[in-house]
């Protein structure tokens, strides 16, 4: 069984602490002023409010979950340096920042909550700044605040809050994504097996998890709204799927390498077995991933617990019935599906996992130490969460309004996730054992089937069709 998908997918329970308040609205013309309620906000309201919602005053400052629901969903309208623009335009207009008779007092009211908003936005999305534009104007607007009083400037000479940069990325941990081809595999003799670098179950999960987290740190809460931007948000009204080319150009990279990841995982499962000549060591192999899923379904690490049965269930390593043969009955239990099976089985939108999950989301937040915090989803299926909730749900209503519903349940989802990527592993790492988790070469497809049938030699018309094809192809052999 490949890595199922999910059929029939509905929005995540998960929620983000706090609610925002509904945007203040006024009546303008045919607008309402009444908005529709939906647990204490909108479920839609019209754009411009919804900016000012976001716009402090020296009386007013948006509340937190506000400012990341709004930041976080108003790419799909807007370019978040136009919104920057429109956000600092706004606070010079209503504070006059530019009239001589300035009201220093108020501006001294209306500092520090311009700051506190600037310094979410830069902390939160940091990747909206590395442009020197967004920059300029995070200085402009600052400035102003501290040439009317500098005592109220925070850090050196009234300085903006420092946007920083999104830190390196995770290629320390990427190692090779590509899969080699059965003809480049080491020779025999100088071959490593994963066994041999590591044979404690519980060791190598405690691995695989500071890996999976050190690559989930790298992901910024907008790659998951910008892999789904629309070419043009504002013109249509219609839910549309992920687009190949979007405003905001190439910024999903992490969230992409962190797929990447989670492929090669599957396939180096697979090619630890398939290498192997002898079925009674393959069987051994199987039986120690068996216990490592197991240690990371325990530790809460669902990402690198579905990859490794998705890699002992790939075909080349499943129809190897002479291995599977030997392995001991009670292994098997994790791997097989029902109701009592494993928890990674994709029937029910894989109701298993997602109670399992839930499970682990709600000892993260009674927990007492920082392993029982761990948890890592898994991610296919939450970017297919958000990927069937960004394209069954509209931006904007028929009346014009923006669908703030959706953005609440973007939000949600996406809120939760950034706590669980921002738990500390405690787990010590072993340079040996991430550096051949990340490096150590992993068949192709091809490659794993033709070392399956080099093992266990194909049976039907078209195994064997494959097998001489794929002989052919490589050695020449007919």
């Amino acid at each position: 069984m490949e890595a199922g998908m999910p059929r029939t997918l509905r929005a995540s329970d998960m929620a983000v602490p706090g609610s925002p308040r509904p945007p203040r609205t006024e009546p303008r013309g045919s607008e309402q002023a009444e908005q529709p309620v939906l647990g204490g906000a909108p479920s839609s309201a019209p754009w411009t409010p919804m900016i000012q919602q976001l716009v402090p005053t020296a009386d007013y400052c948006p509340e937190k979950a506000y400012i990341f629901t709004f930041l976080l969903s108003s790419r799909l309208f807007i370019e978040p340096r136009e919104l920057l623009a429109r956000v600092c335009q706004l606070c010079i207009e209503q504070q006059q920042l530019d009239e001589p008779g300035l009201d220093k007092a108020r501006v001294r009211k209306f500092g520090p909550k311009l700051l506190r908003l600037l310094a979410e936005w830069t902390e939160t999305f940091r990747r909206d700044f590395q442009e020197e534009a967004a920059v300029g104007l995070l200085e402009d607007v600052v400035g102003r605040l501290a040439r009317c009083d500098e005592s109220e400037a925070p850090g050196p000479a009234g300085s903006a809050p420092e946007a920083g940069s999104p830190g390196p990325g995770p290629e320390s941990l990427l190692g090779t994504d590509r899969p080699v081809s059965y003809r480049t595999q080491l020779p025999a003799s100088i071959r490593r097996e994963l066994l041999g670098v590591c044979s404690d179950p519980y060791r190598l999960a405690q691995q695989l998890t500071l890996v999976e987290l050190a690559r989930l740190r790298h992901i910024g809460p907008e790659e998951f709204v910008q892999a789904f931007v629309n070419k043009d948000p504002l013109a249509s009204t219609k839910a549309e799927g992920p687009r190949t080319r979007s405003l905001f150009g190439d910024k999903t990279k992490n969230l992409e390498a962190y797929v990447k990841w989670f492929n090669r995982l599957c396939y180096l499962v697979a090619t630890e077995v398939c290498m192997l000549s002898k079925k009674k060591r393959r069987a051994q192999v199987i039986e120690f991933f068996i216990d490592v899923a197991r240690k990371c379904f325990n530790i809460g690490n669902f990402n690198s617990l579905m990859a490794i049965v998705s890699g002992m269930n790939m075909s080349p390593v499943s129809r190897l019935k002479k291995t599977w043969a030997k392995v001991k009955t009670a292994k098997l239990f994790i791997l097989e599906p029902g109701e009592h099976g494993h928890q990674m089985d994709p029937t029910g939108n894989f109701c298993n996992y997602r109670a399992a999950l839930r499970g682990a989301a709600h000892r993260s937040l009674t927990a007492h130490s920082s392993q029982e915090k761990i948890v890592v989803p898994f991610f296919s299926l939450l970017i297919k969460d958000i990927y069937f909730l960004n394209e069954g749900c509209a931006n904007r209503l028929p009346n014009g309004h923006v669908n703030f519903e959706k953005f609440l349940e973007l939000a949600k989802q996406v809120g939760e996730f950034i706590t669980w990527k921002q738990v500390e592993c405690p787990f010590e790492q072993d340079p040996s054992i991430t550096h051949y988790l990340c490096a150590a070469p992993a068949f192709s497809e091809d490659g794993l089937y033709l070392a399956s049938y080099e093992n266990e030699s194909p049976e039907s018309h078209t195994e064997k069709e494959r097998w001489k094809s794929l002989r052919s192809s490589i050695w020449g052999k007919t």
